[in-house]
């Protein structure tokens, strides 16, 4: 069912990903300014919250899969040879809203613990929770080392449980009808666990480009975010074997 993967496999996805948004640039553009608003918001509300945006800005990383999946629906209507759609996209949730909706919840549900987690972290190492500023700076004081040990560890594990459920598990939901929720996490995790390196690889690239992207105001997520998001279809498509064609 899983196929082998090349170590260049996230240079074509991501290729593949650039294509899908230039055929299809509005729709792309749309779903863009959305991540870029929501960086926005998330700093605005949690900018005061140290301990809860650096969880929930990982969170957001992460949780991309479920927020792209009009995106996913455009490079499927492109595959298939079909002109995409802006409110196809949008609606493409409806089709599948009962696996999709319980795969919400638990990510849900794991964002909520982790961003608990850090806040404890946070708790414990200060006196008194540091504004966001000063959390920065904690970051790197070397006097801080067993806090940046704690909170690296505690965001290693939820973003890893996070990305081997999650980096193929909605693309999966919405092209097999037959695919509930467990099933697709299940296949997430075993393509990460079999073919670690070309995964973690694929992480790296979704972690290092989102960062960047985010650093001049979020501006960069207009056209970073949605390249991801049709390059995770592309990713989905090569990594999983169509029944069909087996």
């Amino acid at each position: 069912m899983l196929r082998d993967l090349p170590l260049s496999a996230p240079l074509h996805w991501l290729m593949l990903g650039g294509r899908d948004f230039v055929r299809a640039p509005l729709i792309g553009l749309f779903y863009g300014g959305c991540f870029m608003v929501m960086g926005w918001a998330l700093f605005a509300v949690y900018s005061q919250a140290p301990a809860y945006l650096l969880a929930l800005s990982a969170g957001f990383l992460l949780v991309g899969p479920l927020m792209c999946l009009g995106l996913y629906r455009v490079s499927q209507r492109l595959e298939n040879g079909e002109r995409p759609d802006f409110g196809d996209s949008l609606l493409a949730f409806e089709s599948r809203m009962g696996p999709l909706a319980i795969y919400g919840l638990v990510l849900l549900v794991l964002e909520m613990l982790w961003a608990r987690a850090t806040l404890v972290v946070f708790a414990v190492s200060f006196d008194g929770m540091p504004s966001f500023a000063g959390s920065l700076a904690a970051l790197f004081d070397p006097e801080n080392l067993s806090f940046l040990a704690a909170w690296a560890a505690v965001g290693a594990v939820f973003a890893g449980l996070i990305y081997a459920f999650s980096v193929i598990s909605i693309p999966m939901i919405l092209h097999r009808r037959e695919a509930d929720a467990v099933t697709a996490a299940l296949t997430s995790f075993r393509l990460v666990l079999g073919q670690p390196g070309v995964m973690l690889l694929w992480a790296a690239c979704l972690a290092g480009l989102v960062f960047l992207a985010s650093l001049p105001g979020f501006v960069g997520l207009l056209v970073v975010g949605p390249v991801l998001g049709h390059a995770s279809w592309h990713a989905y498509r090569q990594a999983v074997q169509d029944p069909s064609a087996a």
